[in-house]
C-alpha cells in the first residue's frame, strides 16, 4: 500500500466541501462512465500515449475536467499537480500526474476518430434509457463562438474555416453552434456546426430528431415549414413574430401569444448559457471546425 501524501492527509480531515467538489461529485454520478470509456476504449491502443499509457478512465476524467474548467493542456497538468479534488476525481496519484503533451495527445485522439460526437450520443442514450430525453417537442437556434480575428500569429492569416457575419449593428468573425433542444426539460438532442456566415434557416431540417410534433423557433427561422426538407415532418410551428410586425399589430392576444413562445424558446438559451458562460466557451480554442465541434460536443453532454 502507498503511503499517503501531505496533501492527501490535509484533504481528509478538511471541514467543508468547496464548490469545485461538489461539482465534480454530481458530474460522477450523472455521467454514464462505462459507456463513455466503451466509445473510446478499441482506439486507446496500449502502448499509443507512451510506453506505459495512463489508464483510460483517468485519461477521460482529466478531458472531461479540462473542457469542464477551460483550461490549456499545460494548465490541467498544473491543476492536478496542485488541486487534490482533481486529482481524486481522475483517479490518480501525486507522484504519477499525465504531462500536458500526454493530454494534447488523447485531445487528438478524440478529435482525429470524432469521439466527441459519440460521447454525446452515449449520454443522450443514458438520458433516453432514464426518461429524460422528451420527444413532443423541439426549439432550434444557433449561437455565434467568436474566433481571433487576428493575423499576428505563426500563418500571418486568420482561421481559413471561419467566416464573418453581421448581428445587428455588429459584426462577428467565427463559427455557429446550432442546436435542437427537447422543449420541456431542455436538454440538447442535435448539433451542427457551420462558419459563422451560414444562415440558420439553412441548418433548421438538421436539428430535428424526427419524433417531435412541434417545433419552436425564433423570427430568423421563419418560412422553415414551407422548406422541402421541413414540410414533410408535418409540424405544428410555433415560430415568433418578427418585431416590425408585432409592433405595427399591437393586439393583446398576440403579445401573450408571443410571450408564451419566448419563456418556451428560453430553454435554448439556458443550453447556451452553460456552453458559452459556465463552461467559458464563448470564443474557440482551436483552429478549423473540427476540433471545436468536438470541444462542443463534449460541452453539450456535459
Amino acid at each position: 500500500m502507498n503511503q499517503l501524501t501531505f496533501a492527501e492527509v490535509e484533504y481528509t480531515i478538511k471541514k467543508r466541501k468547496t464548490r469545485r467538489e461538489l461539482f465534480l461529485e454530481k458530474l460522477n454520478e450523472l455521467l454514464p462512465w462505462r459507456q463513455l470509456e466503451s466509445s473510446v476504449a478499441k482506439y486507446y491502443a496500449r502502448g499509443g500515449m507512451g510506453r506505459s499509457p495512463y489508464p483510460l478512465p483517468a485519461m477521460l476524467r482529466i478531458h472531461i475536467m479540462q473542457f469542464a474548467y477551460n483550461l490549456s493542456d499545460p494548465a490541467m497538468e498544473d491543476a492536478l499537480y496542485e488541486i487534490e479534488s482533481i486529482r481524486r476525481f481522475a483517479g490518480i496519484r501525486l507522484d504519477r500526474v499525465p504531462d500536458e503533451a500526454t493530454i494534447l495527445n488523447f485531445r487528438h485522439l478524440l478529435e482525429e476518430h470524432q469521439l466527441g460526437k459519440k460521447l454525446f450520443n452515449k449520454i443522450n442514450k443514458h438520458l433516453d434509457r432514464n426518461g429524460l430525453i422528451l420527444r413532443e417537442g423541439s426549439i432550434v437556434d444557433a449561437t455565434i463562438i467568436s474566433a481571433p480575428s487576428s493575423t499576428k500569429n505563426k500563418d500571418g492569416e486568420r482561421d481559413p474555416e471561419m467566416r464573418q457575419t453581421k448581428k445587428g449593428n455588429e459584426w462577428h468573425f467565427g463559427m455557429k453552434m446550432h442546436i435542437g433542444v427537447e422543449d420541456l426539460l431542455g436538454l440538447i438532442h442535435s448539433i451542427e456546426t457551420t462558419p459563422a456566415s451560414e444562415l440558420d434557416l439553412n441548418m433548421a431540417d438538421k436539428l430535428f430528431h424526427g419524433e417531435e410534433k412541434r417545433a419552436w423557433a425564433d423570427a430568423v427561422y421563419t418560412g422553415a415549414e414551407n422548406r422541402e426538407a421541413i414540410s414533410s415532418r408535418n409540424l405544428d410551428w410555433h415560430i415568433a413574430m418578427r418585431p416590425g410586425k408585432r409592433k405595427q399589430l399591437k393586439f393583446a392576444d398576440i403579445e401573450r401569444a408571443e410571450t408564451t413562445k419566448a419563456s418556451v424558446r428560453a430553454k435554448v438559451e439556458h443550453a447556451f448559457f452553460h456552453i458559452k458562460r459556465m463552461f467559458g466557451y464563448s470564443k474557440t480554442r482551436y483552429r478549423g471546425l473540427a476540433k471545436n465541434t468536438s470541444r462542443l460536443y463534449v460541452l453539450a453532454g456535459c
